[in-house]
């Protein structure tokens, strides 16, 4: 008879201990470009330094940055900066592949 493992949930949230992990997990979400991935890694970043912090500096309350950084929230670009400004990270833009032309 074999026993069943036991298992836990992954939870991102709990690697994000130094700053250039936190930077590397939201370049890469930037780089894939959706929308839900970016608000839920920014989730998963606030998780890790306390949402009730981050909310607190960000000006917003606990529940609305949940709402906000959830699978169905859709964070203004308001939101956006200020959170990572609280959490002491900021964007940074580079240059694209060029879209060819369409003619």
């Amino acid at each position: 008879m074999s026993m069943a493992k036991a298992t836990k949930v992954w939870d991102p949230a709990e690697r994000l201990t130094t700053p250039e992990a936190i930077a590397d997990y939201l370049d890469a979400a930037l780089e894939d470009g959706d929308p839900k991935v970016i608000a839920a890694v920014l989730g998963d970043i606030a998780r890790a330094k306390g949402m009730a912090d981050v909310a607190r500096t960000a000006g917003l309350s606990r529940e609305s940055l949940y709402r906000a950084l959830s699978e169905s929230g859709n964070p203004s670009l308001a939101t956006v900066l200020a959170v990572t400004k609280a959490l002491g990270i900021s964007l940074a833009v580079r240059a694209g592949e060029q879209q060819p032309d369409a003619a």
